[in-house]
């Protein structure tokens, strides 16, 4: 059976495309001046069927709108080296121990556009035309990898993240970006074991730390070493991970191995790891985290986090497992809204399911992360893949609103682009790619966010396959 993930609209796209004045239905607002960015996956060679879909070389997606136009549409494989030597093109950078062609998130932030993925692979920069300029270390600040996830705090402008990595034994790292894109705090944090933590939450006084049963399995590393080296490897990994820091030699050899190129994502669903939140005080050390047990699931994103009185209220889309029998992408049955209220009295939680409905990519205005919000949107899932339908949750008055967009179409993230000086918290529109079937091309739909009705359909030059992240990206005024 062919892998989903290189069927459909998981199907990888072989062309990068450069297209100008753009097609459009009905009206973009005259205030949108800027570009949409998305990334995902998209293997420059085929894979063949032993691939995870989180693997795949990252393909950025953009759409410059500006004056009520769409000025251009491109997409562009970020140049690791090995995609770079696939191409036949020459290295843009060295590659570090774990280089990679990141494929998970794209934001801009000090003026410069980066490509972001998790567990210590490289993050890459990029030009304002998605041209990779090449892999980034924060100007020298990064130590080890970084976070597909990072949540600006909109009082101060600084990116805020938690970075793991298997290397790194039961730490993780607490980080803030300053405004002039240099880490300038960094703080190792103790979890239980090495788990895949691929989003947290932001308070005003907290950063929100999800230590969950998705954990690295040595054995499916062994397994992809030559034959001499899995029996040693392998005890030597049951022994250091989740304890100690990974040897150097031994993290160098395994870069080089097949593991690097093997389709395999190491970690599993383990029942035996407990699973918790934690509260790391913003201004503290790794010592200061208070812990709050929880039912077993697995949380890829939150929706957002914020204190109300003695408690922490945090809003996430919740798995009941991950990565238990489907060891290609993420496929263990529905995702749903829930929230968590953490009681910081009596040191109790209590979990509500908001929406039962299955649902994934969920985003709030981002002007309100870390404080209370009202509204969240997600797409609706249909099994594994994206479904044709945007949600918007209210979350005060209880309610669900729907919008599909019709039959045959997918939806992927959509992201919230406020309103100049709009007063209501839904007052903007959302964006995001949507892959229209029976055309077999994308296109870049704009809602109305209080309604969820039509505001404009840019029309694509092809196909945006099913991805990961995507953001908007303003144009400063001196750009």
């Amino acid at each position: 059976m062919a892998n989903r993930y290189l069927t459909d609209n998981f199907a990888p796209v072989h062309e990068e495309l450069t297209a100008t004045d753009l097609s459009i239905t009905g009206a973009l607002p005259d205030h949108l001046d800027g570009r949409y960015l998305r990334i995902g996956p998209n293997p420059v060679i085929d894979p063949g069927d032993r691939y995870h879909w989180f693997l795949g070389d990252g393909m950025v997606h953009g759409v410059r709108l500006r004056d009520g136009r769409a000025a251009w549409y491109r997409n562009r494989w970020v140049r690791s080296a090995a995609v770079s030597e696939a191409l036949g093109e020459e290295q843009r950078s060295a590659p570090g121990r774990f280089d990679f062609a990141a494929n998970t998130n794209v934001i801009e932030h000090a003026g410069r556009t980066f490509a972001l993925v998790e567990a210590g692979a490289s993050q890459y920069e990029l030009t304002a035309e998605l041209d990779t300029v090449g892999a980034c270390d924060f100007r020298g600040t990064l130590a080890g990898g970084y976070s597909a996830h990072p949540h600006e705090d909109p009082a101060t402008g600084e990116l805020h993240a938690l970075s793991y990595s298997w290397t790194r034994g039961n730490r993780v790292d607490y980080t803030v970006l300053d405004v002039e894109g240099r880490i300038r705090r960094s703080v190792p944090v103790e979890v239980t074991g090495s788990p895949m933590i691929h989003d947290f939450a932001l308070t005003e006084r907290y950063a929100v730390v999800l230590d969950l049963p998705v954990t690295f399995d040595a054995s499916m590393v062994a397994a992809e070493l030559p034959r001499m080296l899995r029996r040693p490897a392998g005890a030597l990994l049951s022994r250091v991970i989740g304890r100690n820091p990974v040897p150097e030699p031994l993290v160098a050899r395994m870069a080089r191995s097949r593991f690097a190129a093997a389709g395999t994502l190491p970690y599993t669903w383990n029942p035996a790891y407990p699973a918790r939140i934690g509260l790391l005080p913003r201004d503290g050390d790794g010592s200061d985290v208070r812990w709050f047990e929880i039912d077993p699931c697995y949380v890829f994103h939150t929706v957002n986090a914020y204190e109300e009185g003695d408690t922490v209220v945090v809003d996430v889309v919740r798995h009941d497992r991950m990565f238990a029998t489907d060891l290609t992408g993420p496929n263990e049955g529905a995702a749903t809204l829930t929230r968590f209220v953490l009681d910081l009295t009596s040191g109790k939680v209590r979990e509500d399911r908001f929406d039962e409905r299955s649902q994934e990519f969920p985003r709030i205005d981002e002007r309100l992360t870390g404080r209370r919000h009202r509204f969240g949107y997600a797409i609706e899932l249909s099994g594994p893949a994206p479904g044709d339908a945007v949600v918007k949750h209210d979350l005060v008055a209880g309610t669900t609103q729907s919008r599909a967009l019709g039959r045959g179409r997918q939806a992927s993230e959509f992201c919230f682009v406020p309103t100049p000086g709009g007063t209501a918290e839904d007052d903007g529109v959302l964006m995001g790619y949507v892959f229209d079937k029976a055309r077999g091309v994308s296109d870049l739909q704009v809602l109305d966010a209080q309604t969820l009705e039509d505001v404009a359909t840019v029309h694509l030059p092809g196909r945006v396959p099913a991805g990961f992240h995507g953001n908007w990206a303003p144009t400063h005024p001196a750009g």
